[in-house]
């Protein structure tokens, strides 16, 4: 039976799983505290949390929240960046702070709702441009073809009223 410290962990570690869609597992053994909170200010900006855990606590809390793919990741020194918004932006921000800082701290995985996705899968989502360049992308490929589309349906319409036009100046230049 679990005491009541680790029950309210357990507790508060289930309800961040469930008020996060993804997450980014790291190993932060040889970490310095000062490093620590540098990256949980760097996260922060993004809306992330960086969380060390107790493995086991951290897989109890795991499978009552149907997130039972991710426990298996659950193993040596780890802590979670539990992200809130955009996986890409929390993913872009750790990355470049491991390189730019060159901290001891490796990243061993992450999660997307129930997929576990390994260190290059997060590598790749650190690469790709935020939510909103993508929606940005998306939203212009759908429109060229619709602009194009109406442009050539008004091409005819607009030949013909400058051809009215011109033969309207004509008719003022007769008189």
């Amino acid at each position: 039976m679990p005491t009541e410290k680790k029950h309210s962990i357990i507790t508060s570690l289930e309800q961040t799983f469930a008020q996060c869609d993804s997450g980014i597992m790291t190993n932060y053994r040889g970490l310095k505290t000062p490093d620590v909170v540098a990256v949980r200010r760097k996260l922060k900006e993004t809306g992330s949390e960086f969380h060390i855990v107790k493995n086991n606590l951290a897989r109890i809390a795991a499978k009552n929240k149907g997130k039972d793919q991710i426990g298996s990741i659950f193993e040596g020194p780890l802590a979670i960046v539990f992200v809130k918004g955009d996986i890409s932006k929390a993913a872009k921000v750790l990355t470049e702070h491991i390189a730019a800082s060159k901290i001891a701290l490796a990243i061993k995985g992450g999660f997307l709702g129930n997929k576990l996705l390994t260190p290059k899968e997060v590598a790749t989502i650190a690469t790709l441009p935020s939510r909103e360049v993508l929606l940005g992308k998306v939203m212009g490929g759908i429109q060229s073809p619709l602009y194009a589309l109406m442009n050539q349906v008004n091409a005819p319409l607009r030949g013909l009223m400058t051809v009215l036009q011109e033969r309207m100046k004509q008719l003022e230049g007769v008189k």
